[in-house]
C-alpha cells in the first residue's frame, strides 16, 4: 500500500518492509519488519536524480558552466502508482510507476513530464537526459556484499537493488559506513521502461523474493538452476568428441564419475585452428546424416547417464570465416572510427583521414583498417596533420581491393586479443542474432546446459553488452539450460550464469599454489553473490598425478564449488596414473553427489596448508583422512 502526506512525503509498505521516501525527494525510512531494523545509514541522500551531457535551458547555461551536470531530486508526490519527482534547477520532472509486491517493490522510469516552455523552443528531442537514477539508497554497513548481484546481507537481513531487465545498468559505490545502491537508465541503451526491483528480507529468503522478480518480469531462471542438484557437479570436457569415439569418451568420464560433459563447439562443427573459422557452424564430416546424428551422439550420452553440455564463443567471429573473407561483413565491430579524407585507390599505400589516429592500436597483429569491406593493415601511422595511415597492405586477409572515395567511414577493426585470430561483433547490429541462430540450432539437438566463452568480446558499454550479447543466444536455447558459465559477467549474467567462470589451466608443477590463489580466492567472493565458482579447466597432462587432482577437487568441494577436467583421450593413454586419477575424481564426485561430509571436514579442507585424501575403509565406507 501506499500513503502520501504533504510533510512526511511518501511511504511504500509490503510485507517485508517499509520504504518511506521524504518531501525532500531523500529516502528517510528502509526499515525491515521482520527483525525490526532500520537499513538506511543516512537520510540526507537523494533517491533520484538526472544527469544531463551539458546544461541545455538557455538562462541555466548562461548562469553555470557548460559540462556534465547531475541534478538531484528535491520533492515528490504521489499521485495513483505514480511518482511525480522534481529536480533541483531542472524545469520538468520524472513520471515513475511503483509497484508494491508481496516480497518487493519495484521502480519504472514511465516518462519525463516537460512544460511547453522549459527549453525556450530549442529545436530538440526533450528533455536531453544522458542518464537517469532510478534509485539510490545508503544502506548500513554490513559484513558481506556481492557485488555481482548487488547485494548486502549479514547472517539476519539482506538487501538488494535488482535489474528487472537487461537494460539496468546496477551498481554500488562504497563509503565510510555505508554501501550505496544504485540503479540507472541510461541514454543508448534504455531510458523510458527501464526498471529495477528492491529486495528487503531474511538472508534466508533473499532467493525466494529473487525467484518472484523473475517470474514477474519473465527473466531467465537463476535461482532455479541454483536448486538444481547438478549445480557442484564437476565437469568432462572434451574438445573432440564425434559419433567416431564418443564412447571412449562415455567410458573415461563413467570411470571418474562425470555426471555432466562440456563440448567443446569443435565437437560438432569444423575448426582448423584456433577460432579461425568461428562463426560458420559448419557442421564437421564425421556427421553424415547431418544433425541427426548429432541428435544421436548426444542421446548416447544421455543414455549413459550423462548430461551433455555445448561450449561456444558467442562473440567471436573467426578471420577466415565468410564473415570476414573475401569480404568483410559490415557488422564486424570498429574500435576506433575513422573518415577518408581522401580517394584511396586501389594501389593507394598511404591512407589520409579525418581524425588524430594516436589511440590506433599498435600491436603488430591488430593494425587492421576496414573500409567497405576491405581490410588493410599499416605500419605506422603520423600524429601530425595530415593525419594518415603509412606502409598499408591492401587486401589483407585476402579481402577484395577496392578503391574508397574521400569521405567514406571505416576504422580500426575490432580484433580480439586472444591469439588475434577473430574479429568482435558489433553488439549494436544484427550479426549477435543470427550467430545466436546459429548456436541454438546446434544446442537445441540435446544440450543441456552451455558456457558462454569469449564473453568479454564486446563493444562499451560492457556493463551492459556483456549480459546483453549473453542473453541474444540464451534465449534461443531450448529447453532453457539447466545452468551457464562464462567466461565474463555483468549484473544481469546472474539470472544465465548460475555457475561463475572456470579459470584456465595450470601446469603441474604450480597447480596446487594456483588453485589456493584464484579461485580458493574467489570462491568466498562468489558465496556472497549465492552462487558458486568453477575451480578450473584443469589439463590432464602425462605427468598428472592423483595428488594433484585430489588437492584441487577437495579444496573445490570445500567450498561447495566443482572442477572441470579436460579430457584428451591421447593423453589417457599415455599416462600410468589415468585410472587412479579418475578414481579420485570418482570418489569426490561421490561426496559431491551425496553430501557425505560435515561443515567441520569442510572448514577443515578449506586449510591450504593441509592435504586429504578421501579413502574407502574395510566397511566400505567412504573416509576422510589427513595426508
Amino acid at each position: 500500500m501506499a500513503e502520501n502526506t504533504i510533510f512526511s512525503g511518501v511511504v511504500f509498505e509490503n510485507d517485508n518492509f517499509i520504504l518511506e521516501i521524504g518531501s525532500d525527494g531523500c529516502a528517510k525510512r528502509l526499515f525491515h519488519k521482520a527483525e525490526k531494523r532500520e537499513m538506511l545509514e543516512n537520510t540526507h541522500t537523494p533517491m533520484f536524480s538526472i544527469t544531463q551531457d551539458r546544461l541545455f535551458n538557455n538562462e541555466l547555461k548562461l548562469a553555470h558552466p557548460n559540462k556534465r551536470s547531475t541534478f538531484s531530486s528535491n520533492s515528490v508526490e504521489f499521485i495513483n502508482d505514480r511518482l511525480i519527482v522534481s529536480f533541483e534547477l531542472l524545469q520538468y520532472r520524472a513520471e515513475i510507476k511503483v509497484s508494491v509486491k508481496e516480497r518487493y517493490i519495484a521502480f519504472e522510469l514511465v516518462d519525463f513530464i516537460v512544460p511547453e516552455h522549459a527549453f525556450g523552443g530549442l529545436r530538440m528531442d526533450v528533455p536531453p537526459v544522458s542518464s537517469f537514477r532510478l534509485a539510490q539508497l545508503p544502506i548500513i554497513a554490513l559484513p558481506n556484499f556481492g557485488e555481482w548481484l548487488n547485494v548486502a546481507f549479514d547472517e539476519k537481513t539482506a538487501v538488494n537493488l535488482i535489474g528487472t531487465d537487461k537494460s539496468s545498468i546496477i551498481d554500488a559505490q562504497k563509503g565510510v559506513g555505508c554501501v550505496t545502491l544504485t540503479a540507472d537508465c541510461v541514454r543508448g541503451i534504455k531510458l523510458k521502461g527501464c526498471s529495477c526491483a528492491l529486495i528487503v528480507s531474511k538472508k534466508d529468503e533473499l532467493l525466494n523474493a529473487i525467484e518472484d522478480v523473475e517470474n514477474d518480469f519473465d527473466l531467465p531462471k537463476g535461482v532455479k538452476s541454483r536448486n538444481d542438484k547438478r549445480i557442484n557437479a564437476s565437469v568432462y570436457w572434451t574438445s573432440d568428441a564425434t559419433p567416431e569415439n564418443i564412447d571412449e569418451h562415455i567410458k573415461y568420464a563413467k570411470m571418474g564419475g562425470f555426471r555432466l560433459m562440456l563440448m567443446y563447439y569443435t565437437c560438432a562443427v569444423k575448426e582448423s585452428t584456433r577460432y579461425y573459422h568461428c562463426g560458420n557452424y559448419d557442421l564437421r564430416d564425421e556427421y553424415k546424416n547431418g544433425y541427426d546424428d548429432l541428435k544421436a551422439m548426444l542421446k548416447k550420452v544421455k543414455d549413459a547417464g550423462i548430461t551433455p553440455g555445448l561450449h561456444f564463443l558467442h562473440t567471436h567471429i573467426g578471420l577466415r570465416s565468410r564473415y570476414c573473407t573475401p569480404k568483410a561483413d559490415h557488422r564486424l565491430n570498429i574500435k576506433e572510427k575513422f573518415t577518408l579524407s581522401a580517394p584511396l585507390g586501389k594501389d593507394d599505400t598511404v591512407i589520409y583521414v579525418e581524425e588524430d589516429p594516436s589511440f590506433a592500436p599498435m600491436h603488430k597483429d591488430c593494425r587492421v583498417l576496414v573500409f567497405d569491406g576491405e581490410m588493410i593493415s599499416y605500419e605506422n601511422y603520423s600524429l601530425e596533420p595530415p593525419f594518415r595511415f603509412m606502409g598499408c597492405k591492401r587486401g589483407w586477409n585476402d579481402t577484395d581491393i577496392v578503391p574508397h572515395p574521400a569521405g567514406r567511414c571505416g576504422g580500426v577493426l575490432d580484433i580480439s586479443e586472444y591469439g588475434a585470430s577473430s574479429v568482435y561483433v558489433d553488439q549494436n547490429s544484427t550479426l549477435q542474432d543470427e550467430i545466436a541462430d546459429k548456436i541454438a540450432r546446434i544446442y537445441n539437438c540435446g544440450f543441456e546446459f552451455v558456457y558462454f566463452d569469449g564473453s568479454e568480446g564486446t563493444n562499451a558499454p560492457f556493463e551492459y553488452h556483456v549480459p546483453s550479447a549473453q542473453y541474444r543466444v540464451y534465449k534461443k536455447l531450448s529447453p532453457a539450460p539447466i545452468f551457464c558459465e562464462g567466461a565474463a559477467k555483468s549484473h544481469f549474467s546472474w539470472h544465465m550464469l548460475s555457475g561463475g567462470n572456470a579459470f584456465d589451466i595450470f601446469p603441474t608443477n604450480i597447480f596446487k599454489e594456483m588453485i589456493i590463489k584464484y579461485p580458493a580466492e574467489e570462491a568466498p567472493r562468489m558465496a556472497n553473490d549465492f552462487t558458486r565458482v568453477n575451480f578450473g579447466w584443469w589439463a590432464f597432462f602425462e605427468d598428472t598425478t592423483p595428488d594433484v587432482y585430489e588437492y584441487g577437487t577437495s579444496k573445490a568441494f570445500a567450498y561447495n564449488c566443482p572442477a572441470t577436467m579436460q579430457a584428451r583421450l591421447e593423453r589417457f593413454e599415455k599416462n600410468p596414473n589415468t585410472k587412479a586419477v579418475l578414481e579420485v575424481m570418482r570418489r569426490w564426485e561421490y561426496a559431491r553427489q551425496n553430501d557425505i561430509l560435515t561443515d567441520d571436514q569442510k572448514e577443515a579442507l578449506k586449510d591450504p596448508n593441509k592435504e586429504f585424501t578421501l579413502i574407502i575403509n574395510e566397511n566400505g565406507e567412504y573416509e576422510l583422512k589427513e595426508c
